[in-house]
C-alpha cells in the first residue's frame, strides 16, 4: 500500500508515464558499425567510477607538502580498502582516457561531427582535454619525484608557447616554479574546477545526443538502415558491456597495483629516464625530434607550435571537411584521421620503449 502510495504522489507532481513513452519510443539505428556507440557509454561509466572512488578518496587526501605524500601512503597501507580505492582511481583514469580517444577517433572516421553536430563535436573534445588536464593534477598530488619531475616539464613546456605561454606557466604554477603553490592549485582543479566543467559537459553532450539522434555512417542509407528499441535491447547490451569494463578495472586494481616513488624533493635532480603516463609519451617523443635550435629560433617552441596546430586542426575538423558536411563520402579527411592515428600509436611505442 505506502508503494502504491508513494507512485500516487509522483504520478500526481511528474508525468511518469510520459517519461515511460519516451523511453519505449527511443531508437537506436542498427548498422555494421553500431559497436562504436557503446564506447560513448563506457567512457560515461567509467567517469561514474572515477568520481565515485575519488570522492571517498578525497575524504582522507591532505592537500600540503608536508602531509601529501604521507596521507597518501596511509590510504593505502591503513585505510581498510584504501589501496583499492585508489588502485581503482588510477586504473579508472587511464582506461577513461583511453576510451574516450577510441570513442573520438570513431567519431573522426565515420564523420560524426557532420551537420548539425558540430557541438557534439566540440563538447567531445574539450572533454578530452579536460580528462588530460584531469591526469596531469591528479598526478601531483601523489606530491613523488616523478610526479614533481613530470609536472615541472609539462608546465614548463606550456611555458615554450610565445606570447601567452609564460602566463599560462605561471598560473598552472601559481608561482615560479612547481612547489606548494602548485599542489593547493591542483588540487582545486582536480577536486573542483574539473569536476564542475566536466558534468557540465557531459550534461550538454547527452542532451544534445538526445536531441540529434545517433549519428549514422554516411554509408548507411536511408533504404538500409534499420532502427532497434534503446529498452531494452540496446539497453542490456550497455549493461553488459558496462560489466565487462568493471571487470577489466577491478582486475587490474587488483593484480597491478600503482607504485609510490619516494616523496618529492624540489632541490633534488629528476630520476634517470624518467617518463609521463602513456597519453603524454607521443607529445615526449615529438619534443625529442626537434633540435635545440632551428633557424635561429628555439625547436621546443617550434615542435610546441606545430603540436599546437595539428590540435586545433582537429577540433576545427568540422569547419574544413566540407564533403561530409554535404553528406558526400570524403576520403580525404579519412585518411587523416588515420594518420593522426598512427602517428599518435608510433610515437607512443617507441617513448614506451626508449
Amino acid at each position: 500500500m505506502s508503494r502504491q502510495r508513494l507512485r500516487s504522489w509522483f504520478s500526481e507532481r511528474y508525468d511518469i508515464e510520459g517519461i515511460k513513452g519516451l523511453v519505449r519510443k527511443k531508437t537506436v539505428p542498427a548498422h555494421r558499425y553500431e559497436i562504436t556507440y557503446y564506447t560513448g557509454g563506457v567512457t560515461l561509466f567509467l567517469f561514474a567510477i572515477q568520481f565515485v572512488t575519488g570522492m571517498a578518496l578525497s575524504l582522507y587526501y591532505t592537500p600540503s607538502i608536508e602531509q601529501a605524500h604521507d596521507s597518501i601512503i596511509e590510504i593505502v597501507t591503513k585505510l581498510n580498502a584504501g589501496w583499492l580505492f585508489r588502485s581503482l582511481h588510477h586504473w579508472g583514469a587511464q582506461i577513461a582516457i583511453a576510451a574516450l580517444l577510441v570513442h573520438l577517433w570513431c567519431t573522426l572516421l565515420l564523420k560524426s561531427y557532420r551537420k548539425p553536430r558540430e557541438f557534439l563535436w566540440f563538447s567531445g573534445f574539450i572533454l578530452l582535454g579536460i580528462s588530460v588536464f584531469f591526469g596531469l593534477s591528479g598526478y601531483l598530488l601523489l606530491w613523488d619525484e616523478r610526479a614533481f619531475a613530470a609536472v615541472r616539464v609539462a608546465t614548463g613546456g606550456a611555458g615554450s608557447l610565445p606570447f601567452v605561454g609564460g602566463f599560462i606557466k605561471a598560473f598552472l604554477r601559481g608561482g615560479m616554479d612547481v612547489s606548494g603553490d602548485t599542489l593547493t592549485r591542483f588540487y582545486a582543479f582536480h577536486v573542483s574546477i574539473l569536476p564542475l566543467f566536466t558534468v557540465s559537459l557531459i550534461a550538454l553532450h547527452v542532451l544534445l545526443v538526445q536531441y540529434h539522434g545517433m549519428s549514422v555512417p554516411l554509408s548507411i542509407t536511408g533504404q538500409n538502415r534499420k532502427d532497434t528499441l534503446f529498452f531494452p535491447d540496446v539497453f542490456y547490451k550497455d549493461l553488459i558491456v558496462w560489466l565487462i569494463t568493471l571487470g577489466i578495472v577491478v582486475t587490474l586494481a587488483t593484480l597491478l597495483p600503482p607504485e609510490i616513488r619516494g616523496k618529492a624533493d624540489p632541490l633534488a635532480p629528476a630520476p634517470e629516464n624518467i617518463k609521463p603516463e602513456w597519453y603524454f609519451l607521443f607529445l615526449f617523443q615529438t619534443l625529442k625530434l626537434f633540435p635545440g635550435e632551428i633557424f635561429g629560433l628555439n625547436g621546443e617552441t617550434i615542435a610546441i607550435l606545430l603540436i599546437s596546430a595539428g590540435i586545433l586542426f582537429l577540433f576545427l575538423i568540422p569547419f574544413f571537411d566540407r564533403k561530409s558536411q554535404r553528406g558526400e563520402k570524403s576520403t580525404l579527411f579519412t585518411l587523416i584521421g588515420v594518420v593522426y592515428l598512427l602517428y599518435f600509436l608510433v610515437m607512443t611505442v617507441i617513448g614506451f620503449i626508449s
